[in-house]
């Protein structure tokens, strides 16, 4: 049943399935499909989330007014271990033993979706990522004659390859009423993974970009003054601390930095199963006093943290699984917190970092040309506020969790008419 705020402007009800979903409030987990949800919800749309469930979590709450269920795939709970901390296809190519457990979790969601829409009512079904919530939602949705929307992030079209994986994507891609990418890169990759499509849209995920607060300044002018040495300067990692996130060639280039920069220094925050390989190049390269693990971070507070700093790098790499960053919200919101990006010139990044306009872009594995990007900044008063400048405009025209949630409601009022009325 709709609840009155739905009623009220006449939109329904959205069963969104996803595997990369907060775990609790705070937890480490990307928020960007809560955010969503949220931000549907305030346009009018009752939205009911479905996720795996993980050691620790409840089976039943609601986080920041989003109801929130997580089904279980095996027993105990400690061996559910497929998803979340890094995300499914990480934790699949650190222990590959974890891929005995996907056919339990493909049935249990399976399961799960189709029980919601037997007892609930649904006007659509939001599957994030093709594998597998794409492909049970196909399932699901073929049963019981519920539209169906893909959205595609992109580490679900570049791995997870071979001719039975592809089999899989593009059945689940072609049947669903409607198809997003979050970058012209994705875009590309499931064109020609499953044209043609007879609904596939561009829709950025969206980010804070409102301006920073009074508060939020103070803070990072206090972070400022407790890391940065004397007048070098302060560089900030957010991320993942795993290969293809780049963290060893931020590395690299405060080493190289510290020829013509000597009081360089690094923030790494984030944690991952690299982080002990990361900690011992600093040992190597003796960075202890210029490279600082910070660890997780709270969420509301990484803002401050990006916006202390004289630049923001994210030297992503392509994985060896073909992954590659398909969107990069870390990007975005270091530019929303007016930070200059330096970043890899790859997969979706390009979309918004921007060369010479909005950031600074460098090959992958390149920490040479981290370290001019950083010396060009640093020898440069007012390209910081050219790219603070022409950021903040390109954020609130396309990249803003307003346009994401705007353009979501136009698809989904699209759909469910054609689901009603097709």
């Amino acid at each position: 049943m709709k609840d009155e705020n739905s009623k009220a402007k006449g939109r329904g009800r959205i069963l969104c399935v996803t595997s990369n979903f907060p775990r609790w409030a705070g937890d480490s987990t990307t928020p960007f499909v809560l955010n969503l949800a949220e931000d549907l919800q305030a346009l009018g749309w009752q939205v009911d989330v479905l996720a795996p469930h993980a050691p620790g979590a409840a089976r039943k709450e609601a986080i920041n007014g989003v109801n929130v269920e997580r089904f279980r795939y095996v027993l105990p709970e400690s061996k559910q271990t497929v998803c979340y901390q890094g995300g499914a296809l990480v934790n699949l190519r650190k222990r590959p033993l974890e891929k005995l457990k996907l056919p339990l979790l493909v049935a249990a969601e399976f399961a799960a979706i189709t029980w919601r829409l037997l007892t609930r009512r649904y006007d659509v079904i939001h599957s994030h990522w093709i594998l597998p919530q794409g492909f049970t939602g196909m399932l699901a949705s073929k049963l019981l004659r519920v539209p169906h929307v893909i959205t595609v992030h992109g580490g679900d079209i570049f791995s997870l390859k071979g001719n039975f994986m592809n089999q899989l994507k593009r059945a689940a891609l072609r049947s669903a009423n409607a198809v997003t990418v979050n970058s012209s890169f994705t875009r590309k990759a499931v064109e020609d993974l499953a044209h043609p499509l007879r609904n596939l849209q561009r829709i950025p995920m969206g980010v804070d970009a409102s301006p920073l607060s009074d508060a939020e300044r103070q803070q990072a002018q206090a972070l400022r003054d407790q890391y940065r040495q004397q007048n070098g300067p302060l560089l900030v990692f957010v991320g993942r601390l795993v290969e293809e996130k780049g963290a060893q060639d931020a590395i690299t280039a405060v080493q190289l930095l510290r020829e013509r920069l000597p009081e360089t220094r690094l923030l790494v925050i984030g944690e991952g199963q690299d982080r002990s390989q990361l900690e011992d190049q600093v040992a190597h390269l003796a960075l202890q006093e210029h490279v600082l693990f910070l660890g997780w971070v709270e969420p509301k507070e990484v803002r401050a943290h990006m916006a202390a700093a004289d630049a923001f790098l994210g030297p992503s790499r392509t994985a060896q699984d073909g992954w590659v960053e398909a969107q990069g919200l870390t990007f975005l919101e270091a530019m929303a917190a007016g930070a200059p990006v330096v970043a890899s010139r790859l997969g979706g990044i390009v979309d918004s970092v921007r060369d010479g306009e909005t950031g600074i872009l460098v090959d992958e594995k390149s920490p040479q040309q981290i370290a001019d990007a950083v010396l060009k900044i640093a020898a440069s008063p007012g390209l910081r506020e050219n790219f603070r400048v022409a950021a903040a405009s390109m954020l609130t025209e396309e990249f803003s969790r307003e346009c994401s949630a705007s353009a979501f409601l136009e698809l989904f009022e699209k759909v469910t008419d054609v689901g009603k009325h097709g």
